[in-house]
């Protein structure tokens, strides 16, 4: 016979207090915590190129431009998490009195592995969706020269792009800024396709 244990449930506060504690990050899913699966050495050289080239003034507007371990609060689905790299247009508004929890990115990029690209696709889309002010995400395949772009142009309405070779050129649609896959893509060995089981 199978034993099925039960469920716990936390508070957001339960959640910050064990965060602050923990080896490893955790994300929170409505009164779940769940631990975030580590990243490749191709997944952290992706994240950082992008954060590279980024600008930190686009058009005379200061833009803040995070990445991996600044956590993210979705107040609609009681959601904390900790995307690849977020980019802010003029400066952070943070929940709570501290400065550890942003809520206002406008634009998220996920590096996408076999393990996560599904939750990254649907729900934590959707998740993201719901945050006021956030205008674009991008989707940046892992294991070849691939790329997707959603962008909104208007309440409920999104416009989708791929991008797909070492050639091509990421032009984003929120802030004037672009940058070819052959840059993202700098120094990733594609034959390092292998993803680490263990937290980090």
């Amino acid at each position: 016979m199978v034993l099925q244990t039960e469920k716990r449930y936390y508070t957001p506060e339960e959640y910050l207090e064990l965060e602050e504690k923990a080896e490893y990050k955790n994300e929170y899913r409505d009164g779940e915590i769940i631990p975030m699966t580590g990243g490749t050495t191709n997944h952290n050289k992706i994240a950082l190129n992008f954060c590279r080239k980024f600008p930190l003034t686009v058009q005379g507007q200061d833009s803040e431009i995070y990445i991996g371990d600044v956590k993210l609060s979705i107040p609609r689905y009681r959601i904390n998490t900790y995307p690849d790299v977020m980019v802010i247009k003029g400066k952070p508004i943070y929940e709570g009195t501290g400065k550890t929890i942003i809520t206002n990115p406008l634009l998220i990029v996920e590096v996408l592995s076999n393990s996560t690209k599904n939750y990254d696709k649907t729900d934590k889309f959707k998740y993201y969706r719901s945050i006021p002010g956030f205008q674009e995400y991008i989707m940046i395949d892992q294991y070849s020269f691939a790329v997707e772009q959603f962008a909104k142009q208007a309440e409920g309405q999104w416009i989708f792009k791929e991008y797909e070779g070492e050639e091509a050129v990421l032009v984003l649609d929120s802030i004037d800024f672009q940058i070819a896959l052959r840059d993202i893509y700098e120094r990733v060995d594609f034959e390092l396709i292998e993803e680490y089981s263990n937290p980090i």
